[in-house]
């Protein structure tokens, strides 16, 4: 009976899986230009897909710096195979959008493809820094760099992909559109906030040394040190800790960071948007941190201040006045980041931040602020103008169908012109980013050549 069980997947056999699997995708696998109309089983398969990349990045990557904080780089490492089994999904999908054209507007498979080359293209040159350089000093080497940016990429594009097209599809809820839309801001975050891992754990490795009880492996501090020229001693550790000026660290988190949080807002378009990705991503790291240190791996800080930020953002999208609210949003955000540093400094721990800074940081958010709003907004990049789409497609559709029998085909088209007559200033905005959407449809169950 339990062999029974095991040995099917809703009545079909395990072994007959892959041969199932390939027989459905098999029909899709044709040219075609991005934007075609997409089945909406095979746009929900994509998107489960990347979702379950990123998923595998995510948690191999932040295995992957724990282990650097503790041992000897390698390059077969668990946390290097985890992560890799994440990238060879996200490289599949990314043939399939660029071959196919399913899935994405031109601009999200632009995004995808040049995501994908700088992530590939990183890969051996980071091999090479370490076996012309040895181990990193830092997660902000160039190398490390590159992946950062070609994963930023590619999750730009699974974003305005599943932005644009998931709202074509009646099965899908608007509930479920936003939990993906935030979701896949989340990687985001996670992904911009990663070399910041440095110092979060950087902070705790000097203190460690400082208790005698060093968190990283003798053979890893000696390598370390006869890569800098000079003795194990506190100096090195700083360096090999904590190699980043204190100013980086609250600035960057305070202006990207942010920014982020901000440009989530308005393309989800809910409320406490920010609040609850930020709030996802301190989740993960708390719930993270205990199965690491609990495995033997060194601890880290937690940034905890993201939840302040996020809720500055939130709050400043309550300002009625729309030029204003970068401004306040700033001060709220800012607040909430070098506030939330102060009280985690003195109740657990923090990486070191320069607090003198934060009128940098202010400034600097609110000018970026007020860039993404206006991109947005000019892209048709907005929550707005996401229903406003939604509805010039569907209500043609409603019409015609609840339309009584004398009606003819053209009173769909003076519906739809009924519908552009009316559009808002959101809708005509968003027409720019709709123009290379995926064709409004209903579902097909069947690929079209």
């Amino acid at each position: 009976m339990g062999n029974g069980i095991i040995s099917r997947v809703n009545g079909t056999p395990l072994k007959q899986i892959p041969a199932r699997a390939i027989e459905w995708a098999l029909p899709y696998w044709t040219r075609g230009e991005a934007g075609r109309q997409t089945p909406q089983d095979l746009f929900r398969v994509l998107y489960l897909g990347w979702l379950a990349a990123f998923v595998l990045k995510v948690l191999g990557s932040s295995w992957d710096v724990s282990w650097h904080f503790k041992w000897l780089r390698d390059d077969l490492a668990p946390p290097h195979l985890l992560n890799t089994v994440g990238t060879v999904i996200a490289v599949a999908l990314t043939i399939v959008h660029w071959y196919t054209g399913y899935g994405v507007d031109r601009t999200a498979s632009r995004l995808i493809v040049w995501g994908t080359g700088v992530f590939l293209i990183a890969i051996p040159l980071d091999l090479i820094n370490h076996r012309v350089n040895g181990i990193d000093i830092t997660a902000w080497s160039p190398s490390h760099a590159l992946l950062y940016i070609g994963t930023a990429l590619m999750l730009a594009g699974a974003i305005r992909g599943w932005y644009l097209g998931s709202g074509h599809y009646a099965e899908i809820s608007r509930r479920r559109r936003t939990l993906v839309l935030g979701g896949l801001f989340a990687f985001f975050l996670e992904n911009a906030h990663f070399p910041e891992l440095q110092q979060e754990y950087g902070v705790l490795e000097l203190a460690s040394w400082d208790r005698g009880q060093p968190y990283a492996e003798p053979t890893l501090l000696e390598f370390a040190a006869n890569q800098m020229g000079r003795a194990v001693d506190r100096a090195m550790v700083l360096k090999f800790s904590l190699p980043i000026p204190d100013v980086v660290y609250a600035t960057y988190a305070g202006v990207l960071g942010v920014a982020i949080l901000v440009f989530a807002r308005v393309m989800v378009g809910r409320r406490f948007t920010a609040t609850t990705i930020a709030g996802v991503y301190v989740a993960y790291r708390c719930l993270i941190w205990p199965l690491l240190v609990g495995g033997g791996f060194p601890p880290s800080t937690i940034p905890f201040f993201f939840l302040l930020a996020g809720l500055g953002v939130d709050l400043a999208f309550l300002v009625p006045i729309r030029h204003l609210r970068p401004l306040v949003g700033a001060v709220l955000a800012t607040a909430g980041v070098y506030g939330g540093l102060l009280v985690q400094d003195r109740v657990l721990e923090a990486p070191p931040y320069a607090p003198e800074a934060w009128p940098v940081a202010l400034v600097a958010l609110a000018v970026v602020w007020y860039a993404v709003e206006w991109f947005a907004g000019r892209r048709g990049l907005t929550a707005a103008a996401a229903e406003d789409r939604i509805a010039a497609e569907t209500r043609p559709e409603e019409r015609e169908i609840t339309a009584g029998p004398g009606s003819s085909r053209a009173a769909g088209t003076e519906a739809t012109s009924d519908v552009a007559a009316e559009a808002t200033p959101a809708s005509a905005a968003g027409s720019e980013a709709g123009a290379e959407a995926t064709p409004a449809s209903a579902a097909v169950s069947k690929p079209t050549a």
